[in-house]
């Protein structure tokens, strides 16, 4: 073929080539406009743990965002998804390679020189859209990484407020339990000087130190859950455990107004692990138009031209140039090629049907949040009351005991009761603050990530360094 024929007949098989668009998913399931128990008080912000106020909780996620390795090898899974979308992009343009050579001999005669020169290309036409599938699935692929990461991001933050606020509320407990201690221990005292007196009995005074050493075995437990909690925070934040400075709060914060959840249709738009799911879908339609363009002939171009001459100065007088096509039409496969377009569509169906569970997931974690919260606040509520009522009864059934009105058991149980209610109002208020951290992490959407790639570049420069 003549070579000035070889680019207008490119350019007209390029245009018959096609491509499947990637075209939009409707929502698989209906989806309710309002959340029940939803308030509409403040605005959700990207980074929803600002609403806490709470600077060492910024800190502690800030360092997790930055250093955390399992965060990190998320974004390495990205940096592959991209490596290999440019990869399926090169199958669109020509391959074109170059191959030199040269030799000399020599005799007792005459010496004699050989030099070759040769360019080769070669181009699979896209006929039917099978590489610009492809290439498309790759980068939807990529799409899919870049909310993993973002949804992997969300998840870091979230367990990092969890230890948090999980630490603080033991600390609490095991300042709470050092007076509750203090407390116990006088009454051992006091109850074994009535004992002395007469004024007490043996079970009086066992059943007292037996209290005692019951809320000494609770402050060894918190003391153990705390350097459990440290190690935690240690690892989120990409520290060894034990490496790790750690501020000594002890109160848990007041709860933040409610954000507003909004509606179900942006609930879809605004989380990543949604939008993920959704890109699997168009990827696995991609491989699908992709198999099913495989069963079709395959159209390759090659090009080549070679050239010899005795020296380098004439290596381009004497040239030839060829062009050549392949046409390869599939015949008799046993079957692999409508096997692959089959298990595309069943992979296709598989990311649809996964893409409605993650759906109804999500409705439901903003629909549990919001029942939980709810409740909690009765809880505490119910609790506090019931405080408030046991102080007073204590006091009474106390006064009764020293006139000899009410046996001494009656007054150990009391206080045990008291007790018990002084810890659950911690551990109620802890888990208060924990349900809208879910709430938070169901209705969070993306928010600017630091730069591994810088950060990596870095740390390689300071290891060659």
């Amino acid at each position: 073929m003549n070579c000035k024929y070889l680019l207008p007949c490119t350019v007209f098989i390029l245009i018959q080539a096609c491509a499947v668009p990637i075209e939009k998913v409707a929502t698989p399931i209906a989806v309710p406009e309002t959340f029940s128990q939803a308030k509409d008080t403040t605005f959700l912000q990207e980074q929803w743990w600002l609403a806490f106020n709470d600077s060492h909780l910024n800190q502690l996620i800030e360092q997790a965002l930055n250093n955390n390795f399992s965060l990190i090898s998320t974004f390495n899974r990205l940096q592959q998804a991209e490596a290999i979308a440019i990869k399926q992009s090169a199958d669109l343009i020509p391959s074109i390679g170059a191959a030199f050579g040269g030799a000399q001999s020599y005799s007792n005669l005459s010496d004699s020189s050989h030099f070759a020169l040769g360019l080769n290309a070669s181009y699979e036409v896209d006929l039917w859209g099978r590489l610009r599938a492809q290439k498309h699935a790759a980068e939807l692929d990529v799409r899919v990484a870049e909310e993993n990461l973002n949804t992997a991001a969300i998840t870091l933050s979230s367990e990092v407020a969890l230890a948090w606020y999980r630490l603080i509320a033991q600390r609490s407990q095991l300042q709470l339990l050092k007076q509750q201690i203090k407390t116990n221990q006088d009454n051992v005292e006091i109850t074994a000087a009535r004992f002395a007196g007469g004024q007490a009995s043996a079970a009086d005074l066992f059943q007292q130190q037996q209290t005692l050493q019951a809320t000494i075995g609770d402050q060894n437990n918190v003391l153990i859950s705390i350097k459990v909690l440290e190690h935690q925070l240690a690892i989120l934040t990409g520290n060894t455990p034990g490496m790790l400075i750690i501020a000594d709060n002890q109160q848990l914060p007041e709860l933040p107004p409610q954000p507003q959840a909004g509606l179900g249709s942006e609930l879809i738009q605004r989380r990543p692990d949604l939008r993920l799911a959704y890109f699997r879908i168009q990827a696995a339609d991609q491989r699908t138009a992709s198999a099913i363009a495989d069963r079709f002939p395959k159209l390759s171009l090659s090009a080549n031209i070679d050239t010899t001459a005795p020296n380098l100065q004439s290596l381009f007088n004497n040239w030839i140039a060829t062009l050549a096509g392949n046409l390869i039409l599939p015949i008799v496969d046993g079957g692999r090629r409508v096997a692959e377009v089959e298990r595309n569509k069943a992979v296709a169906a598989e990311s649809l049907n996964n893409y409605a569970t993650t759906i109804q997931q999500a409705i439901k974690e903003v629909e549990d949040a919001l029942v939980q919260e709810y409740q909690q606040h009765q809880l505490i509520s119910s609790l506090n009351l019931q405080y408030s009522l046991s102080q007073k009864a204590t006091q009474q059934i106390r006064l009764r005991y020293m006139y000899g009105a009410i046996d001494f058991l009656r007054v150990l149980t009391t206080q045990i009761n008291q007790q018990t209610l002084e810890r659950s109002r911690i551990s109620a208020q802890r888990q208060l603050i924990e349900y809208r951290i879910q709430l938070y992490r169901s209705l969070a959407g993306s928010w600017q990530l630091p730069d591994y790639q810088d950060s990596a570049d870095n740390n390689k420069e300071q290891q060659d360094g």
